[in-house]
């Protein structure tokens, strides 16, 4: 088993949870202000895990400008996809669309991957890339 899969079991636990939440979330609370609670609670929680690895002497945080700007464009897309999860929901969006639209995103994720670094493109790659793309067409009703 690869070193990163159980950490790829948690992520996509709590990944599914967040979804599950905002859907929750979202017919109490505007879209704007949810995201903000969403995105601050998350940057809370994050402060708390550099607060432990600081006292706990496991600090090994390195910091470039580059990676900064790198983390900022992230932070843009995840606030700006957690007000469109939000606006999703509040207009009758189906909570089991996100799994399709997640897809969506991991096919762009895989095309960057071959395209931009250098990962090999088996068939079943591209085929689940075919397939997620599909998936989104078919949301559409």
């Amino acid at each position: 088993m690869t070193p990163w899969f159980w950490y790829a079991v948690v992520a996509a636990i709590l990944y599914g949870a967040h979804q599950i939440f905002t859907r929750l979330a979202s017919d109490n609370i505007g879209d704007g202000l949810g995201g903000f609670v969403v995105e601050g609670t998350a940057a809370l929680t994050i402060l708390a895990y550099l607060a432990f690895l600081w006292l706990s002497g496991h600090w090994q945080q390195k910091f470039t400008m580059i990676g900064f700007n790198y983390s900022a464009l992230t932070g843009v897309c995840v606030g700006a996809g957690t007000v469109a999860f939000f606006l999703l929901f509040q207009r009758g969006g189906p909570l089991s669309a996100v799994p399709t639209i997640l897809a969506g995103g991991a096919a762009i994720m895989a095309i960057a991957g071959v395209f931009f670094f250098g990962e090999n493109l088996s068939w079943q790659r591209a085929l689940g890339i075919m397939l997620s793309i599909a998936g989104l067409f078919l949301l559409r009703r």
